[in-house]
């Protein structure tokens, strides 16, 4: 049965980077992402290898099964073309790509997945993420050691514990079978989108019900603005729908887009201006499958950072409180310049310190009791002791407190 609905795909090559590595695909039931590593031209290469190896699954499947069988051997079988690529290319050496695939059969939606691309379920005005990372900063996450939010800026964000390389011909593969509704919208994504957009702007865009080229777009534009320091390529799968498919024909993105066997050239250097330099970023792999001895490394420097940020905390805890100590000292020690004249049961009092008090504790002492009695002097004058009057030194205050003698004088 062929899907019915509509669909859109878009790659572009980011602010920095100088070519695109990234390969996406949208038919009529397979549709996918692959991000392409390896420096200038392996990741290229890597990407629509896999694509176009992939999209020969873009048909009807009897069951979800058959398809998740084909699924995982199309894949299997792409890494071979890698390892074999790179016996004939010896220069494409360590090249590699994440797949992130979806292939709809009937009202469900098989999906296979290795690496840091993306799949995402938007139903219901809620996004989720389906699959999981297979990076270094991911485990740490499910391990607990560091929050997602800390893993959004991790500097072994980018370290790749499963990818379609040409390490081996045997990849551990992420495949399994969800069911499908009209009105759902997935979104697969490189994580040049994923990686700099947060999840909450993508559902904003997402909740437009915009047709899926336009929602593309307008993702797009929110990687350029976040400031896109890689490829970004987007997916977008509408399940039934009000947005009808303008056409049936598959649609390739990005390095898949150009013919395959032809060298891949870079593009021109970016002009220069007031605020732009000739700089391009360099073309070296972003991802990389680490051997076993450099995670244990890279586990260690992660606990030593670690320790070293829970350090900093307590320093910069320790710091705050003696920050807040010291000020708190010297408010205090300017009270006691201050003095007003107040009541004390029935006698006048000049205080050192201020009216105000900071809960329990009082800011204001009794400095000399002067004797005279409240009683003894006018109502006026009474009164404006009972509600304290405030001097500019002790002097002041005195000078005061002899006014109100001779008021009360008989």
């Amino acid at each position: 049965m062929v899907f019915e609905g509509s669909s859109a795909a878009i790659s572009h090559t980011g602010k920095v980077r100088s070519n695109n590595q990234d390969s996406g695909f949208s038919g009529s039931n397979l549709f996918m992402v692959a991000d392409g590593m390896g420096g200038h031209a392996g990741g290229d290469i890597a990407s629509s290898i896999a694509v176009h190896h992939l999209k020969s699954l873009d048909h009807s499947f009897p069951t979800p099964a058959e398809a998740e069988r084909e699924l995982r051997e199309s894949i299997t079988d792409a890494a071979h073309l890698l390892v074999d690529t790179v016996a004939e290319r010896p220069e494409l050496a360590g090249m590699g790509t994440t797949v992130s695939a979806v292939l709809m059969v009937d009202e469900y939606a098989v999906i296979a997945h290795i690496g840091d691309s993306r799949v995402y379920l938007f139903r219901d005005g809620v996004l989720t993420q389906i699959t999981t990372d297979h990076t270094f900063v991911q485990r740490l996450v499910d391990s607990g050691r560091i929050t997602p939010e800390e893993a959004r800026y991790h500097p072994r964000r980018s370290v790749l514990m499963r990818v379609l390389g040409d390490m081996g011909t045997d990849p551990e593969v992420d495949a399994f079978i969800m069911q499908t509704q009209p009105g759902d919208r997935w979104l697969i994504c490189s994580d040049g989108l994923c990686g700099v957009v947060e999840d909450t702007q993508t559902a904003k865009v997402l909740r437009q019900d915009l047709a899926p080229g336009r929602t593309a777009d307008m993702l797009l534009k929110q990687a350029l603005d976040a400031g896109a320091p890689d490829n970004v390529t987007i997916v977008i799968v509408d399940v039934g729908g009000r947005h009808p498919m303008f056409s049936g024909t598959a649609t390739i993105v990005g390095s898949a887009s150009n013919p395959q066997g032809i060298e891949i050239v870079a593009e021109r250097p970016a002009r220069t201006g007031w605020f732009q330099t000739g700089r391009q970023a360099a073309n070296e792999p972003t991802h990389f499958e680490p051997a076993a001895e450099y995670l244990e490394e890279l586990i260690e420097e992660d606990r030593r950072r670690g320790r070293r940020r829970r350090v900093w905390w307590f320093v910069g805890f320790v710091a705050i409180i003696a920050a807040i100590a010291a000020a708190g000292f010297l408010a205090y020690s300017w009270t006691q310049t201050r003095y007003f004249i107040g009541p004390d049961d029935d006698s006048v009092v000049i205080y050192r310190g201020i009216q105000q008090d900071i809960g329990p504790i009082s800011l204001s002492t009794t400095y000399e009791d002067t004797d005279i009695l409240l009683a003894d002097l006018p109502a006026y004058q009474r009164l404006s002791v009972e509600q304290t009057i405030s001097a500019r030194s002790l002097a002041d205050a005195q000078a005061i407190v002899d006014n109100l003698r001779q008021q009360g004088a008989p």
